[in-house]
């Protein structure tokens, strides 16, 4: 990665495979740490590459007040930083609510902040608010679907679909299969979704290419 400075930063890695594994890696910490969530507007911006917040929300939330907005930011990286703790400390094995339950107090407290309602709405977008699906309830055959509509009242409501992210990692979930680049200098991590489970890398056309070259270079020196 290259140095996290105002004029050179990469673009944000979306190779999770899950919002709440993308959210963990918002920030890299190699040699030169990448930090993806400096301020307020950094998290709008990298909520709405995620697919997080649709352009509605974007516009709405460019146009409050740094101060405001960045105090959001500080919040985001604290909650981000609680949840490294829980997924490193569980990852690769099983997370029972013996394990977890003692933990959850930050996740809890942002969700419980949740200014949201429940509603029945066609799926393809009925209502005038930004909405999302929620998981468990599918679309019926008439084209209705119990949908969360959340009301955008104040920036603290850009927390909530990172939180509710981190919950479904939490509770939906098999942690065998959250697991950490295998680069040894990379420190991304993901939800294995592979078939096999059998996925080592961040990113074959990064992490994964480079063990490779690597490997043939070890290969050609041998006598």
């Amino acid at each position: 990665m290259n140095a996290d400075t105002a004029a050179i930063r990469p673009a944000p890695m979306f190779v999770g495979d899950h919002l709440a594994m993308d959210f963990l890696n918002s920030v890299a910490l190699p040699e030169n740490p990448v930090e993806w969530l400096r301020d307020g507007r950094d998290l709008v911006a990298w909520l709405e590459q995620a697919g997080a917040i649709e352009a509605s929300v974007v516009q709405l939330f460019r146009s409050q007040a740094r101060p405001t907005l960045d105090a959001v930011a500080v919040q985001a990286r604290e909650l981000r930083e609680w949840f490294r703790g829980v997924v490193t400390a569980h990852a690769g094995q099983a997370l029972t609510a013996a394990d977890a339950s003692a933990a959850l107090a930050p996740l809890n407290q942002v969700l419980a902040k949740d200014d949201s309602r429940m509603q029945v709405l066609p799926a393809d977008g009925g209502s005038p608010h930004p909405h999302h699906h929620v998981h468990a309830p599918g679309v019926a055959p008439n084209g209705l679907a119990l949908i969360r509509v959340r009301r955008w009242t104040s920036p603290e409501q850009l927390l909530q679909p990172i939180a509710l992210a981190m919950a479904d990692l939490i509770t939906q979930a098999d942690f065998h299969l959250v697991k950490a680049c295998e680069s040894h200098n990379c420190t991304l991590m993901f939800l294995d979704r592979t078939k096999a489970h059998v996925r080592r890398w961040c990113s074959m056309a990064v992490c994964g290419n480079r063990a490779k070259a690597a490997a043939h270079r070890a290969r050609s020196r041998r006598p």
